[in-house]
């Protein structure tokens, strides 16, 4: 029997949305990085992370396996001095896809690692492959036990590891193991995303030794010994992403972002010019954002970084629906990607499915409706369907919604947004 979400969003669309919004650190980066502490024994002290639910679920993971963590004042503080286990629990594995990345972590740290097949949101097939051959070339043996990953190795050796697709999860997974190996390994086809540079970054600052973070060929000299380190998590690229839209969905909007790295956005902030929104850097990291008269159709398609990123193709979306004209979205990278067009359509969208372009005919007047979020970044798009549309919109599911956005409801009624959580 499908579990019926416990709290939903009521949403009255339609009214002017201005003011001063802080982007949260990344989600995506933070969860590397608290995988990272389990390296070298001892204190941490990570700034900027996001409370939000995929991040405690981590946190559970590391208190499971004998770390302790709390939020004191502006950091989170873990100490993983007390690690005394290998094996990652069920229960807590199969709510976090991220969850895998304790698979890297805790090859290089123990030698061992026990770990379910990970969670997550059901956006389409992910396979791990990448990451378990990459590990086999690091000399570890990999079974698979009641459903569980188990990942052995005697002494980690470097190698050469070529990726099939230049995935985030295995490059950071291979970056942990790597980076306590004996002697180099070099990581061809990478992933090049801001978290997988970040998490580089985190591990140097471990006293790892790492070059090529950010570009094709990454290298990795492995030290036996890292040490425990401070961190500041790197703003959130789709969190921003998300309110730059924002910004653009209504001709009386106008936000001002605060903590945005547009260097992060390149693609899609050129998206949104051609659109017709106004993106404006104001400062280091902040930016003004606001829509021209109109808005004009355009063509996304979806690749790995520095392409059109994946998670900010449903946000987009739901701006086109007030683009004029027929706009193209084509999704590369996960088939299940497009759930959330049949809610948009109960919503009056006209968008129609080939394979895995979506046909979007604008301008459509939206209106609210019921609607279900159908992973954490679909939820996010029909919240903001809700504040353009007319009357109310009530988004079920808002959980999904809650695993990656700090903060959500607060932040948009600091905007000026007329929204309510209420609880079932």
């Amino acid at each position: 029997m499908e579990r019926v979400s416990e709290r939903r969003y009521v949403i009255k669309g339609g009214y002017p949305l201005k003011g001063v919004v802080e982007v949260s650190g990344a989600k995506n980066a933070a969860l590397p990085a608290i995988a990272a502490t389990l390296l070298a024994p001892g204190e941490y002290r990570l700034k900027r992370v996001p409370k939000v639910k995929d991040v405690l679920c981590m946190l559970k993971i590391l208190e499971f396996l004998g770390a302790t963590w709390s939020f004191e004042k502006d950091a989170l503080i873990i100490n993983t001095s007390g690690i005394n286990k290998t094996s990652v629990p069920y229960e807590l594995a199969t709510q976090i896809r991220a969850s895998v990345l304790f698979l890297g972590a805790l090859l290089g740290a123990k030698g061992e690692a026990e770990v379910p097949l990970p969670g997550g949101c059901a956006i389409g097939k992910r396979p791990i492959d990448l990451h378990l051959k990459g590990m086999e070339k690091l000399g570890a043996e990999i079974s698979l036990y009641h459903g569980n990953l188990r990942v052995k190795a005697l002494n980690l050796k470097g190698c050469e590891i070529v990726l099939d697709f230049p995935s985030v999860t295995a490059t950071e997974n291979l970056l942990m193991a790597a980076s306590v190996a004996e002697g180099e390994t070099v990581i061809k086809n990478a992933a090049k995303e801001p978290e997988v540079v970040f998490l580089a970054e985190v591990l140097k600052s471990m006293g790892a030794h790492i070059k090529g973070e950010g570009e094709d060929t990454i290298y990795v000299k492995g030290k036996k010994k890292l040490k425990p380190a401070h961190i500041e998590i790197i703003p959130d690229r789709i969190e921003a992403g998300t309110f730059l839209v924002l910004g653009g969905l209504l001709e009386e909007n106008e936000l001002e972002i605060k903590n945005v790295n547009l260097s992060y956005l390149e693609v899609p902030v050129s998206k949104l010019r051609e659109i017709g929104v106004y993106v404006e850097k104001t400062g280091k990291r902040s930016c003004l954002v606001k829509r021209e008269k109109s808005l004009k159709a355009t063509k996304i398609v979806t690749a790995p970084y520095p392409g059109f990123p994946t998670d900010l193709q449903p946000i987009f979306t739901v701006l086109l629906t007030q683009a004029q004209g027929m706009s193209l979205v084509v999704e590369n990278l996960f088939e299940n990607r497009f759930l959330y067009v049949f809610e948009l359509n109960r919503m009056g969208a006209n968008i129609k499915l080939e394979d895995r372009t979506a046909i979007v005919n604008g301008v459509t007047p939206l209106f609210g409706s019921p609607v279900k979020a159908t992973d954490l970044r679909a939820g996010a798009a029909l919240v903001l369907a809700g504040l353009c549309a007319e009357n109310t919109t009530t988004v079920y599911n808002v959980e999904l919604i809650e695993r990656g956005y700090e903060n959500f409801v607060e932040k948009l009624q600091g905007l000026g947004a007329k929204i309510e959580v209420e609880t079932l």
